[in-house]
């Protein structure tokens, strides 16, 4: 058994969204779950198929998307995984409901706008994804001031009343 890391590369300015589904029209359905989701949406997402011709199936709004997401699903190479990478101003946190809701969808490792590396295991079986790094450790626990900042971030950006 071998481990490594695979950094997902992406601008700073795009989220990603890593899991894993189990079918050759995940890519389609979450496709149709992002622009149902969010209208006028930019993202690329690339799906690892694990059997048959075993291509990275890829579609999106973006075509730079698209081929990062492509480039970074291959890099990964895990069977069933995928990567989905969201344009700038837009948010896992407002696809994530609808990407859970995708038949296909397994699992969904980070969704993030972090710097993410996917931990990588590989048998004489395949590859697979044991877990991921989502950014970097904490350097303190939160006191009052912070407490404040960021409640009043959350209502700045419209997400609590």
């Amino acid at each position: 058994m071998e481990i490594t890391t695979v950094r997902i590369e992406r601008p700073e300015t795009v989220s990603v969204i890593l899991g894993q589904a189990h079918f050759i029209k995940t890519v389609e359905d979450i496709h149709e779950a992002m622009v149902n989701s969010v209208p006028g949406i930019s993202f690329g997402v690339a799906f690892c198929e694990a059997s048959g011709d075993r291509l990275v199936r890829k579609s999106g709004t973006d075509k730079e998307l698209v081929e990062l997401a492509a480039r970074n699903a291959l890099a990964v190479g895990a069977g069933h995984s995928f990567v989905l990478l969201l344009g700038e101003g837009f948010f896992p946190i407002n696809v994530l409901n609808a990407l859970r809701a995708v038949p296909e969808v397994c699992t969904i490792f980070c969704a993030t706008a972090n710097p993410v590396a996917a931990i990588v295991v590989e048998t004489e079986e395949g590859r697979g994804i044991a877990g991921v790094i989502d950014g970097a450790p904490p350097l303190g626990i939160e006191d009052e001031e912070h407490t404040a900042a960021r409640k009043d971030l959350l209502r700045r950006f419209g997400y609590k009343l």
